[in-house]
C-alpha cells in the first residue's frame, strides 16, 4: 500500500464529508455490548488510522458484533494532554500517544527518544518488541493504564534548516532550532551547543518564516504536511530520535472485556500496529521524493560523531541518572554502550 501527502489530504477531506453524512446512520445502528472510543492525533488517512479501521472491522466481525471500536482521529476529542486525562477517567477507552509526551505521566516512556540511540528500524523493533518495550509497558501499568504489546511507528526525526545543512555536530553550534516543549530535546541540543527554543507546533511555520529560529526537527511526513519546505532549504537525515505511539487502554474498560473477547481485541490491535509500521516506512520514503521535488536539499551525515559529542558533553550520563540503572542497562543491551 503506498501513501502520499496528496492521498492523505484528499482522504482526510473525503472522510470529513462522509463522516458528517454517515453520522445519523451510526446512531441508528444496533447497539454493541461494548462500544469503545479510540482517540488519536493523526489525520484520517494516516497509516495508523487506515489500519485502525481494518482492525475495528475485524474485531466487530470476530466478536460477532459484541465490540464496536469507534475511531476519533485528528484530535477530535481534544489535545493529547486532555485526552490522556479522559483515558485515565474512562471518558475514552483507547488512545495512541507518543512515549515522549506520555513521559509527563510515566517518565520512563520517553527512553525510546534517547538521542542517536537507535541506528535503524531493526534495532528499534528488537528493543521495543523485546525487553525495553516490556520494561516501559510495566511502568505504564503502574499509572493504571494498559499498553498493548506492539508499539506503532511515528518514524525517525530529521533536522531541517534555512541556513546550512547539518553535516556534523559542529554545525549545531549556535544553531537556533525549534524543539517541542520537552526537557529531553532541550537537553540534547544544548549538549551540541545549539540554541534550542521551545515553541508549540502550531507556531513553528511562522517562527521559521520570520527567522525567529533557523531550523526545526520532525519526521518527514510532518515536514511535508505542515509545508515546512516552503520556509526551509536543507533537510539533514540525522535520524536523531525515534518516536512511536503506545496503544493505551483504560484499565477498567480493558478488564471489563471477557477473556476470550480481550484476546481477539489485543491480537487485532497488535497485528494492525505491525502492518502500519510497514506503511509508515513506505510513506516516509515517498515523502522524501516529494520534498526533494519541491526543492528541499537532502544530506545524510555520519551519526558516530554526534554520539561522541553527546557522550563527552555528559548528556548520556545525565539521562542515565534520570531513567535509573535498570532502564539504562536494558536500553544499552539493545543499542550498545552509550554513556
Amino acid at each position: 500500500m503506498s501513501f502520499s501527502r496528496r492521498t492523505l489530504l484528499k482522504a482526510s477531506a473525503a472522510s470529513a464529508v462522509i463522516g458528517s453524512v454517515g453520522a445519523p446512520f451510526v446512531a441508528r445502528a444496533e447497539q454493541a455490548e461494548f462500544t469503545y472510543k479510540f482517540a488519536n492525533n493523526l489525520p484520517d488517512a494516516h497509516p495508523l488510522n487506515t489500519r485502525a479501521k481494518e482492525m475495528s472491522a475485524a474485531i466487530k466481525t470476530e466478536t460477532n458484533g459484541r465490540v464496536d471500536i469507534q475511531i476519533f482521529p485528528n484530535n477530535q476529542l481534544g489535545a493529547d494532554t486532555d485526552v490522556l486525562s479522559q483515558l485515565r477517567s474512562g471518558g475514552v477507552e483507547f488512545f495512541t500517544m507518543s512515549g515522549l509526551i506520555l513521559a509527563t505521566l510515566v517518565p520512563a516512556a520517553s527512553i525510546n527518544g534517547m538521542g542517536f540511540a537507535f541506528p535503524d528500524y531493526p534495532t528499534v523493533w528488537k528493543a521495543m518488541d523485546g525487553d525495553l518495550g516490556t520494561y516501559v509497558r510495566g511502568q505504564i501499568a503502574k499509572a493504571n493504564l494498559v499498553a498493548m504489546e506492539k508499539i506503532w511507528d511515528n518514524g525517525f526525526r530529521q533536522t531541517t534548516s534555512s541556513t546550512r545543512p547539518i553535516t556534523g555536530p559542529e554545525d549545531y553550534k549556535g544553531f537556533k532550532i525549534r524543539v517541542p516543549v520537552s526537557p529531553l530535546w532541550t537537553s540534547m541540543f544544548k549538549a551540541f551547543d545549539a540554541a534550542p527554543a521551545s515553541i508549540n507546533f502550531n507556531e513553528v511555520y511562522s517562527a521559521l518564516q520570520t527567522k525567529i529560529v533557523e531550523g526545526q526537527e520532525n519526521p518527514l511526513a510532518l515536514i511535508s504536511t505542515a509545508k515546512l519546505y516552503e520556509v526551509q532549504k536543507y533537510c539533514s537525515l540525522t535520524n536523531h530520535m525515534w518516536d512511536g505511539y503506545w496503544f493505551l487502554a483504560n484499565r477498567r474498560a480493558w478488564e471489563a472485556l471477557p477473556d476470550d473477547v480481550r484476546a481477539i481485541v489485543a491480537r487485532n490491535i497488535n497485528a494492525a500496529a505491525v502492518n502500519a509500521r510497514t506503511d509508515t516506512e513506505k510513506l516516509n520514503a515517498t515523502v522524501r521524493q516529494e520534498l526533494a521535488a519541491k526543492g528541499l536539499t537532502f544530506n545524510q551525515p555520519d551519526v558516530a560523531p554526534f554520539r561522541e559529542k553527546l557522550r563527552s558533553a555528559g548528556f548520556y550520563s545525565e539521562w542515565k541518572g534520570k531513567y535509573g540503572e535498570e532502564a539504562w542497562a536494558i536500553l544499552e543491551k539493545s543499542v550498545g554502550k552509550l554513556s
